[in-house]
């Protein structure tokens, strides 16, 4: 069983309810896309093109499905429209795969990295601090012994809801003054993480995306400390994006690709919005694998993303 498999009983539900919004708007417009249609024709297709770009899924990424539609059209000649629902899920799903997505709950820590080493990046205000809280929760609940860095000392709230999360669940937080060096923080966490056996860290960075080179190079100077305690830290970059945003989400997305690299995404907040379309857009535009997805204010609402899974609740009549 993986880190998260004890959460499976109730993953579906969390997911079910914390897609319904997205799902009631995709539903009311592929209705009205089909309305009169026994057949997908060209106006169907041009409907769906409407449905799909309005749902944040993002321009590029609906061209590419549609496209994959039109071949199957062509191909088999006649489609009618009460099976597009399931066409559709299809392409999806197919598309997602393309980008190495996780797909499942048995996602392990890997046993040759100890500890593993998770740098997250992102925005303020995403919901990245308290992302990193859920997944420490849930770590921890795995058996597994976490530590917590609070790198972001531009923000004297960002280093204590950190601490607020690590005094709820119990795991030790290195922090510093404010203003302190980024970097001095993350290699006092990395050094204490390992003289003391820890599984997992988690490191809190700054979010101030508006100073690009100089957030470029306080990561670069994070990951070069890194390395002098751990020479393949950070094992994963991860960057929390809010999924309420849409579109902005994915500006967000290119930004911080085009300033450090990204090797996994977080996406949160999707509980109350209906552009949750916005995880397909993002993780094909940037073949970057959704990790986890936010459906809620619960630590256990924070889910190992699974494409087929996602899918089929999205589209589930």
């Amino acid at each position: 069983m993986g880190i998260f498999g004890l959460f499976n009983k109730q993953k579906k539900e969390v997911l079910d309810q914390g897609l319904e919004k997205t799902k009631q708007s995709v539903f009311s417009k592929l209705t009205r896309a089909v309305a009169g249609k026994s057949k997908v024709d060209d106006d169907v297709l041009d409907n769906l093109e409407e449905v799909l770009i309005s749902s944040d899924v993002g321009v590029d990424t609906t061209i590419k499905i549609i496209h994959s539609i039109e071949e199957r059209v062509a191909r088999d000649k006649y489609i009618s429209t009460s099976e597009l629902n399931s066409i559709l899920r299809d392409e999806i799903v197919s598309l997602l795969a393309d980008n190495n997505a996780v797909d499942g709950d048995n996602w392990d820590i890997p046993s040759t990295h100890k500890p593993y080493v998770i740098l997250v990046v992102g925005v303020n205000g995403v919901g990245k601090t308290t992302t990193i809280g859920k997944l420490a929760y849930q770590f921890k609940q795995a058996g597994k012994k976490v530590y917590l860095g609070a790198a972001d000392t531009f923000r004297a709230a960002a280093v204590e809801q950190i601490q607020i999360w690590g005094d709820r669940i119990g795991v030790p937080v290195i922090k510093q003054q404010m203003g302190a060096d980024p970097a001095s923080v993350a290699f006092d966490t990395l050094q204490s993480a390992k003289a003391n056996g820890a599984d997992v860290v988690l490191i809190d960075t700054a979010g101030r995306l508006h100073n690009k080179v100089g957030l470029m190079n306080e990561l670069k100077k994070i990951k070069e400390v890194m390395k002098k305690v751990l020479p393949d830290a950070p094992d994963e970059v991860m960057l929390v994006l809010d999924g309420s945003t849409g579109q902005n989400a994915f500006e967000q997305a290119k930004q911080f690709s085009a300033i450090t690299q990204i090797t996994s995404l977080a996406i949160t907040k999707l509980d109350g919005t209906a552009k949750g379309g916005v995880v397909i857009g993002i993780s094909d535009q940037l073949k970057v694998p959704v990790k986890y997805i936010g459906l809620g204010e619960k630590p256990e609402d924070l889910q190992l993303f699974n494409r087929k899974e996602f899918v089929d609740s999205l589209f589930a009549q």
